[in-house]
């Protein structure tokens, strides 16, 4: 890759993915919808999620959220393949997590990406994870008194 347009792009996009982790692990929820074009949809059909918007993400996400007594979500980079101003990819993904209920979850899964280039830079315009495989076996450990 000589072209340092693509290269910045692609550097982009991998930061972009890198803020959706952090701002999600952060409870940073504006920062997280911001992350999307206006349109921006994400999507996690196991779970029968789909917030269409950027009002409907912001809302979302603080509601999901707060069904966690803790979540840790481990993020590793796919492919990006751009093409002009859209570009798709796809990310791999671990979390770990056990709900206010009491029930566990670990999952590993793919987020396969659409991304749109904007005036405000790279945005989300797609989001879908895709679940590979759960276990719901209790967790032993406990999240930090804090």
């Amino acid at each position: 890759m000589t072209d340092l347009q693509a290269i910045a792009d692609r550097f982009e996009i991998d930061s972009l993915r890198g803020e959706f982790t952090d701002a999600g692990m952060m409870r940073d929820f504006d920062r997280w919808a911001d992350l999307f074009a206006e349109d921006g949809v994400w999507r996690i059909p196991d779970a029968g999620v789909e917030l269409v918007g950027r009002a409907a993400l912001r809302a979302g996400i603080e509601r999901l959220q707060g069904n966690w007594e803790f979540f840790v979500q481990n993020t590793h980079p796919g492919i990006v393949q751009v093409d002009g101003d859209t570009a798709i990819g796809r990310a791999y993904v671990n979390e770990i997590g056990r709900f206010r209920d009491g029930s566990s979850h670990l999952n590993f899964a793919i987020y396969h990406d659409r991304f749109r280039r904007t005036p405000d830079g790279w945005k989300f315009t797609e989001r879908s994870y895709e679940l590979r495989y759960v276990d719901t076996s209790p967790l032993h450990g406990k999240a930090p008194e804090r």
